[in-house]
């Protein structure tokens, strides 16, 4: 797998779980961005991992950084799940082209034709600043995130 820290951020625009279209460009210049793929909706390990992030969305989003969350489901799953687990941030389908954006920043499986659990802080102008990519099991340690914020 390629490292993108430090290279310019592969851009995109997906629909989220309200049929919106999210671009990473709509943030330039105006915000960080922490993008995060995940594999599946309704799944325990990402269930938990983004509870956790909306539990401390403030630490997370706010006016200088927005979360992003990528998966290969479609919007309509990902609408269920977003209502379901109570998350208010957006979650985006990279369900056709069939993981394009996951493919872009190198955590598609595609033994699993689904998304690696991977982490990417993207600075205002754009471009990768920190990235952690965990296996499909392995949940992501929110401390991590915070630090690498912080650091922008």
């Amino acid at each position: 797998m390629h490292d993108l820290a430090g290279e310019p951020a592969p851009d995109f625009r997906l629909k989220d779980q309200h049929g919106r279209a999210v671009g990473l460009a709509d943030f330039r210049g105006r915000r960080n961005v922490l993008l995060m793929f995940f594999p599946f909706a309704f799944t325990s390990v990402c269930s938990g991992e983004l509870r956790a992030i909306q539990q401390e969305l403030d630490l997370f989003q706010g006016e200088d950084t927005q979360v992003l969350a990528v998966s290969c489901d479609s919007m309509h799953a990902l609408r269920a799940f977003s209502d379901a687990e109570g998350l208010d941030f957006p979650l985006l389908s990279d369900f056709w082209p069939h993981g394009v954006v996951s493919r872009a920043y190198g955590v598609f499986a595609e033994d699993k034709g689904c998304a690696l659990r991977g982490t990417f802080v993207i600075d205002r102008g754009g471009t990768v600043r920190w990235t952690v990519v965990n296996g499909l099991p392995d949940a992501r340690d929110l401390d991590e995130y915070r630090k690498a914020l912080s650091a922008l």
